[in-house]
């Protein structure tokens, strides 16, 4: 027998044992939507490491099918960005097809958020160095956007948590600012940082969207459950909750 909420519920597969981003997530979810979370357990944050946890992935969706949840979200941008564009989607239909549930991941919920955004042209962070920042900006020109940057805070994977909001403010603003005649958008990569409280910030100073993990998240899992409840304060993707 499953267990239900009013609501709907969404089975929430996190790819981290990293506190932060679910309880951001339920602060902000509206009364009535009950959440399942299951966890792999990927700790270096490295290319090899994204790669190789895809394979655990399922057995976790397997689990919340079982639960007779509304709708599966393997959340982790990385690994499936890792894997590409159209090896994702290839691999959602198998899903969906196999467990009978809608299933949405954290790339595809970005690329509704840009698209109800009307953002074509961005600029982005991220809190990995190096060329892995390439791998994701290609998953996003495969998916029809012009990435002008996406660059990396060079930053331990354990630590980036502790990063604060000043810190990625700055850096966002800097990038943002090399490209500011074309960058329609900001995008944040990844749910690990804890900035939620500069998104309004970012989008009054420079004058563009934001589309941030966690307030995506909020969004796609309420349109999909059919449920429409602003959220100030997170920018305006949610305090709008725009069509998408």
């Amino acid at each position: 027998m499953a267990f239900t909420s009013w609501r709907g519920v969404v089975g929430n597969i996190k790819p981290t044992m990293r506190p932060g981003s679910i309880e951001e997530l339920c602060r902000i979810l509206p009364e009535g939507i009950g959440i399942i979370p299951l966890f792999l357990d990927i700790q270096r944050g490295v290319r090899e490491e994204f790669s190789g946890v895809l394979r655990h992935y399922e057995p976790l969706i397997a689990r919340l099918a079982e639960a007779e949840v509304d709708l599966i979200h393997p959340e982790g941008a990385p690994p499936f960005m890792v894997l590409g564009y159209k090896g994702e989607a290839e691999l959602i239909k198998k899903w969906e097809k196999k467990y009978k549930t809608p299933v949405f991941t954290s790339g595809t919920n970005h690329i509704r958020a840009l698209h109800a955004l009307k953002v074509k042209r961005f600029v982005g962070a991220s809190y990995f160095a190096g060329s892995i920042n390439q791998t994701f900006g290609r998953y996003f020109v495969d998916a029809g956007f012009e990435v002008l940057g996406l660059e990396g805070i060079d930053v331990p994977f354990h630590d980036v948590g502790s990063l604060s909001p000043e810190q990625v403010y700055a850096h966002v603003k800097k990038i943002f600012l090399k490209h500011r005649k074309d960058a329609q958008g900001i995008y944040l990569l990844g749910s690990g940082w804890r900035v939620m409280g500069i998104i309004d910030l970012l989008e009054r100073d420079l004058g563009v969207p934001v589309v941030h993990p966690v307030p995506a998240r909020c969004w796609e899992i309420q349109k999909r459950l059919t449920i429409n409840h602003p959220v100030t304060g997170y920018g305006r993707l949610l305090s709008e909750m725009l069509p998408g």
